[in-house]
């Protein structure tokens, strides 16, 4: 597995991170808004946010002198994605039938002289 899917399931193998990823999926939400959701304490959130932050499943923007965090699911989507179409042989084929509907029409012809 490549260094960027390890961090994505290291980032996954946490509740916490968990929890903060479906707690971001409605929109963006401030460093204290996320902290407020748990029993944790601050630095433990933050170094929640910072794994999160590392694997790329969110970003982060400053807005005056708060920190506002989203989800970046394409990442998390692709990532997962790719990892079962690897395992599950239905996911392979899944796969394939979407390329075949989503190919031009002629794509897989030789094309004539």
């Amino acid at each position: 597995m490549s260094d960027a899917a390890s961090d994505i399931f290291t980032a996954l193998a946490h509740p916490t991170r968990r929890q903060i990823l479906q707690d971001l999926k409605d929109g963006e939400m401030a460093a204290g808004e996320i902290a407020a959701r748990f029993t944790a304490s601050g630095p433990t959130i933050s170094r929640h946010l910072g794994v999160l932050r590392q694997a790329g499943l969110i970003s982060e923007r400053r807005d005056a002198n708060r920190i506002l965090y989203s989800l970046v699911g394409e990442r998390l989507a692709l990532s997962v994605g790719d990892f079962l179409s690897t395992v599950c042989p239905e996911q392979i084929v899944l796969r394939e039938v979407r390329k075949r509907r989503t190919a031009p029409r002629g794509s897989d012809t030789i094309a004539e002289a």
